[in-house]
């Protein structure tokens, strides 16, 4: 019975394996802490055993769960899914292999990686002094939780899944919708397709009446080769850096820290509720680049779509808000912080000791852009703010999903909500499987 399931600790289910690998073949698979994210493996690419670092060591292999030991709110844990032999990871991260007479592989990964264990293993992290807010194995075999038979752990693995492979799906939606729009700004704006097609006589691509608002040549400017009729100005004078928004301190309001955003994509997973003291505010149609190493070199960038109309929302000192003026569309700023060109420009114009470097926002007066008469411009804002708005409406879908996975989770371990055995061929096709609650 559900009352009767033995509260075990994570030391007791599973052991933190340090297994220095043979390094039999000259090429093999390194992954670092900035290699797995959110469950998932980002590269399978074979590079040479020489060039790696000192902390390249670790062998791990299916079934094994991966954790950062570094900041474990941010996400950077992974299930091993393959069969792992050409993989080495790095000593920062833990490699935590489940007892599988005792605990399905998968149910223990659920259970560290849900919201509520990542919260408290950052509060512990955080607790310790340094730069870097770390955890140990120590502090994770410490936790405790309720264990059903392994009947039952499978059972409330796959329904679990089944959300996370939802989330998953919404995740990649948004990927595709955003690489369109990015490829679009790119294509219009940075490569000057249309333009160059309509130069060689070449077909656009385009409908005639979009066409038609690109010229057939160029002509030089300070940039380089720009559009005729375009102008070159400076990033403040076509985007607004830092615009004032009003923002009373002890006024409780929507708060995006940096462990939340995200990295790729434009909408940040989670949004608290936060009395706000100092920091950025922002609004709707707003960009967020964070300016500090090394969240620049990571990318962590948000376009702000979360917010109910009048509303303001605050963060870190460390963002940068990006605002663009009439007539370029509010989606124009995130692509621009998106591109390489703007990134580079960023990166150099780093100032600081090493490890606290951070972007100027003043520094940003230099960099240069081609603007683009007013109907090319809001017809780029045509195309952009449907696929933002599709991309917005499936990530509030994966913030509802997540919020359904987390509250469900404890519920699930503990007993009080159970999984009907015969809703097995159910979540294999991810539909709703029955559920029983027990008080």
């Amino acid at each position: 019975m559900a009352g009767e399931w033995p509260s075990l600790t994570v030391g007791e289910l599973a052991d933190s394996v340090s297994d220095t690998h043979k390094f039999a073949k000259d090429h093999l698979i390194f992954l670092n802490t900035s290699d797995v994210l959110l469950g998932k493996i980002l590269h399978r690419t074979y590079s040479a055993v020489r060039d790696w670092p000192g902390q390249a060591k670790k062998s791990i292999r299916r079934e094994d769960i991966l954790f950062s030991e570094i900041r474990p709110a941010n996400g950077r844990w992974a299930y091993v899914d393959v069969d792992a032999d050409d993989y080495v990871v790095s000593t920062k991260l833990m490699v935590i292999r489940s007892r599988r007479s005792r605990v399905v592989p998968r149910f223990l990964y659920h259970f560290l990686t849900s919201s509520k264990t990542t919260r408290w293993l950052q509060h512990l992290a955080e607790s310790r002094s340094g730069t870097f807010p770390q955890i140990t194995f120590d502090q994770v075999a410490a936790l405790e939780l309720a264990l059903p038979p392994l009947e039952a752990q499978t059972t409330i693995a796959a329904f679990l899944d089944c959300i996370s492979d939802k989330i998953e799906l919404n995740r990649r939606m948004n990927e595709t919708l955003e690489a369109m729009a990015r490829s679009l700004f790119k294509s219009w704006f940075v490569d000057f397709d249309p333009v160059r097609a309509k130069a060689e006589g070449r077909d656009p691509g385009l409908p005639k009446p979009l066409a038609d608002l690109f010229p057939a040549r160029f002509v030089d400017s300070e940039l380089g080769e720009i559009p005729e009729g375009w102008d070159v100005a400076t990033l403040p004078d076509v985007v607004a850096v830092n615009p004032t928004r009003a923002l009373r301190k002890g006024v409780e309001a929507p708060y995006l820290d940096m462990a939340n955003m995200p990295t790729h994509g434009h909408s940040a997973d989670e949004i608290v509720d936060r009395t706000f003291g100092s920091g950025m505010r922002f609004i709707n149609g707003d960009t967020l680049v964070a300016r500090i190493t090394p969240c620049l070199e990571n990318g962590k960038t948000a376009f702000v779509d979360f917010l109910q109309d009048g509303q303001v929302g605050w963060g870190s000192t460390e963002y940068i808000v990006l605002r663009p003026k009439s007539p370029l569309p509010e989606e124009y700023a995130y692509c621009l912080a998106r591109s390489a060109e703007f990134r580079d420009f960023a990166i150099q114009g780093m100032t600081g000791t090493s490890g606290r470097q951070r972007v100027p926002a003043e520094s940003l007066a230099h960099f240069r852009v081609a603007v683009p008469p007013k109907p090319v411009a809001e017809s780029f804002g045509w195309a952009a703010k449907p696929t933002f708005a599709r991309a917005s409406a499936a990530t509030r879908d994966c913030r509802t999903l997540a919020a359904l996975r987390d509250a469900l989770l404890p519920k699930l371990i503990s007993g009080q909500l159970q999984v009907r055995t015969n809703a097995v061929d159910t979540l294999t096709s991810c539909a709703s499987p029955d559920l029983d609650m027990h008080d």
